[in-house]
C-alpha cells in the first residue's frame, strides 16, 4: 500500500509539473500577442522555476524508491544522476527568486534571460533523468514476480518510447533556451520577444516531461 501510494503521489507529481508548463505556455503567449510582456515573462519565469522544483522532487522521490527500496541499496549511486537533480533544484529555486526580483521591476532584462539560461541548463544536463528512471523501475520489475506481466507490456513499451524520446527533446530544448537566452541578453532590453520564445521551448518540454514521467510510473503500477 505504501508502494502504491508512492507511485500515484509521483505521478500526480508529474501530472501537476505538466501543469505548470501549460500555465506557463498561457502566460508566454499572453506577453508574446501583446498583453504586459514585463508582467507575463516575469510570471511565467516564476511558474516555470516552480513546476522545476515539483519535476525534481517527483524524480528524486522515485529515484529512492527504486534505488533504495525499504532503505537497502539495490543500485548504484551513480545510477540516480543525483548531481542533476540537485542542479534541477538550486536552478528552479534560483530562477523563482529571480522571478520574483524581476516582478518587482528589479533588472529584469537581465534577470529574465538568466533565469531563462539557467533552466535551458538544468533541462540539458538532466535530459535523461526520466530514462534513466524508467530502466531503474524496469530492472527492479524483472526482480519481482511475472506474474501478470503480459498486462502491462503494452504500457510499459509505450512508456519506452515517451521516455526515450523526450530525453533528445528535452536536450534541444535546453540547449535553445540557453542560445535564446544569451541573445536576449545581448539584444535589447525593450524586446522581451527572445526571452519569451525561451520560456515557451521551456514550459512546452515540461509538458512532455510530466507526462512522460506519470506514464512511466504509472506502466509499472500494479
Amino acid at each position: 500500500r505504501d508502494i502504491a501510494s508512492h507511485d500515484n503521489a509521483v505521478a500526480y507529481g508529474g501530472l501537476i509539473d505538466a501543469i505548470g508548463g501549460v500555465a506557463t505556455i498561457v502566460l508566454v503567449i499572453c506577453g508574446l500577442v501583446g498583453i504586459a510582456p514585463p508582467m507575463m515573462v516575469a510570471i511565467a519565469t516564476i511558474v516555470f522555476g516552480v513546476a522545476l522544483l515539483i519535476q525534481g522532487g517527483a524524480m528524486l522521490s522515485e529515484y529512492t524508491q527504486v534505488v533504495f527500496p525499504g532503505g537497502v541499496r539495490t543500485s548504484s549511486i551513480e545510477q540516480m544522476g543525483g548531481n542533476s537533480l540537485a542542479l534541477v533544484f538550486l536552478v528552479g529555486a534560483g530562477g523563482i527568486v529571480l522571478g520574483v526580483l524581476s516582478l518587482l521591476g528589479i533588472g529584469a532584462a537581465v534577470l529574465t534571460p538568466v533565469a531563462a539560461i539557467g533552466y535551458g541548463t538544468a533541462l540539458l544536463l538532466s535530459s535523461n533523468a526520466v530514462w534513466r528512471l524508467y530502466v531503474l523501475r524496469r530492472a527492479s520489475a524483472q526482480m519481482e514476480t511475472a506474474i501478470g506481466q503480459s498486462q502491462h507490456v503494452g504500457a510499459e513499451m509505450l512508456a519506452s518510447e515517451m521516455a526515450s524520446g523526450s530525453a533528445g527533446i528535452q536536450a534541444l530544448a535546453g540547449l535553445a533556451a540557453i542560445v535564446l537566452g544569451i541573445l536576449a541578453l545581448a539584444g535589447s532590453p525593450n524586446d522581451l520577444t527572445l526571452n519569451l520564445v525561451a520560456l515557451l521551448a521551456l514550459g512546452s518540454t515540461i509538458v512532455l516531461t510530466g507526462s512522460t514521467l506519470s506514464a512511466t510510473v504509472m506502466s509499472f503500477m500494479r
